[in-house]
């Protein structure tokens, strides 16, 4: 009857084991296509400008997604049999948090390097997305101030 009991906790490891590979070959595709896109444009001064900027973004967004890959490989798969306090929750979750706050700053960096040599008009959503993560940022550290 034990065995049966752990069953739901053994697929729920293997379908976060899964996750989190294919969240790793994404992550690895999108750094692929990074590089190959910067490769063919090396002749055109143009078209090299902009492969860097997208280079740079999409790399940003492969390294976040590789980051959650491996929270959720880590936290659901390896250390998913160990009691969570919390303490541990507390930390898992400013982990995840920082993860994504950086993630969408370096992407917020992008945004508005493309929005300053295409449209001045168009700073604006990347300006939002900096407000954002400020909020973030500030709501983490009120988050650890209180408890």
């Amino acid at each position: 009857m034990s065995k049966l009991k752990l069953l739901p906790s053994k697929i729920g490891q293997v379908m976060f084991a899964l996750i989190s590979l294919f969240l790793s070959l994404i992550s690895l595709a999108m750094i692929t296509f990074a590089i190959i896109n910067i490769h063919t444009s090396i002749n055109d001064k143009t078209l090299f400008t902009k492969a860097l900027l997208d280079a740079v973004g999409f790399i940003v967004i492969g390294m976040a997604v590789f980051d959650v890959s491996k929270f959720l490989l880590e936290e659901e798969v390896i250390k998913s049999h160990e009691e969570i306090t919390p303490a541990t929750e507390k930390a898992m979750l400013s982990k995840f948090l920082v993860i994504i706050a950086i993630a969408v700053s370096l992407e917020a960096l992008v945004f508005i390097f493309n929005a300053g040599k295409e449209d001045i008009a168009l700073l604006i959503y990347p300006a939002f997305l900096l407000v954002t993560v400020s909020l973030l940022i500030i709501s983490l550290g009120l988050y650890h101030k209180m408890t």
